[in-house]
């Protein structure tokens, strides 16, 4: 399969070796001295138990020479997102599919404004990866990657899925992807987002009673909006999941943690501003995600923006 990668962060870098195993791929990032690089030494992939291989895609920062794709794959930030599909546009044919794993959720209303929604994949993965330099990175976790369609059962959508599992990550598809979008929203959209404002790490969150307090408040508020789109969830289930987690890797820290603290532009539009949008549009009052998005907007505000 012929993919483009737009967006070679750690998550990029990984989904683009890996499938580089079985596909032509061609990672399209902004940085041209670090696209040269990659294109001549490759990406090298470190997993958790010390083992490493060098995959070999292609990589360029002037996607106006590419011609053509099958698949291309979204990997931005969200705020990144319109930018990267016009630079792209021209390899979107009426056959190509165009797929997001990015965080957060409603990406598919910006996706659909560039393919059909026969065309547009929406997917969720539980895939863990982290930069160790700008060519290489550490796979952290391996997980379950769902995929599927805006409407409908996603059939179409299977070659994809079996190319990710012919190059090692488990890969499904799913008719209720939107669900499993906003179960890993729970997180993103509570601790995740709170670790960062804290500047703290993510097990702060669980131990002080007064974050923890905000936590259940935006998984409450979550769990609502989510019901109300057809997709209930039972909210102590939820919490105790979140809690779960941040105790077992209480050293965490999140990506809304490391762009505050370089003063960079978050996702927590996609992320709480997902909630927010969706809670205004079905009626669901979520005055806890307007603080945060109001809040974390203000710290942006303190920094460059870059």
């Amino acid at each position: 399969m012929k993919i483009v990668l737009v967006g070679p962060g750690a998550m990029g870098l990984l989904f683009g070796g890996y499938l580089s195993r079985k596909n032509d791929v061609t990672l399209v990032g902004r940085d041209a001295d670090r696209m040269n690089r990659i294109e001549r030494e490759g990406v090298r992939i470190r997993e958790a138990d010390g083992r490493e291989e060098i995959f070999h895609p292609h990589a360029t920062a002037d996607p106006g020479e590419l011609k053509g794709a099958e698949l291309v794959l979204l990997f931005v930030k969200a705020k990144d997102s319109k930018a990267a599909l016009e630079s792209v546009r021209h390899l979107l044919g009426p056959g190509t599919f165009l797929m997001t794993l990015q965080n957060g959720a409603g990406h598919e209303k910006l996706l659909l404004q560039f393919a059909s929604k026969e065309q547009v994949i929406i997917g969720t993965t539980n895939q863990g990866s982290y930069k160790l330099d700008g060519t290489s990175v550490c796979h952290s976790g391996l997980g379950d990657t769902t995929l599927g369609a805006v409407s409908g059962s996603g059939e179409a959508f299977a070659p994809v899925a079996e190319t990710f599992r012919e190059c090692g990550f488990p890969c499904s598809l799913s008719g209720q992807v939107r669900g499993m979008i906003w179960n890993k929203l729970m997180i993103n959209a509570s601790s995740s987002v709170l670790s960062g404002i804290l500047q703290m790490p993510q097990g702060y969150v669980v131990e002080n009673e007064a974050a923890w307090n905000l936590a259940r408040k935006l998984i409450r508020e979550i769990c609502a909006v989510a019901a109300a789109e057809g997709y209930p969830f039972a909210e102590e289930e939820q919490t105790e999941r979140i809690k779960k987690h941040l105790e077992n890797a209480p050293g965490g820290y999140t990506s809304v943690y490391a762009d505050l603290k370089a003063g960079r532009i978050t996702e927590v539009s996609a992320i709480n501003g997902a909630v927010v949008e969706a809670g205004r549009r079905l009626g669901v009052p979520v005055p806890t995600h307007e603080l945060i998005l109001d809040m974390v907007r203000a710290m942006e505000g303190r920094g460059s923006g870059d």
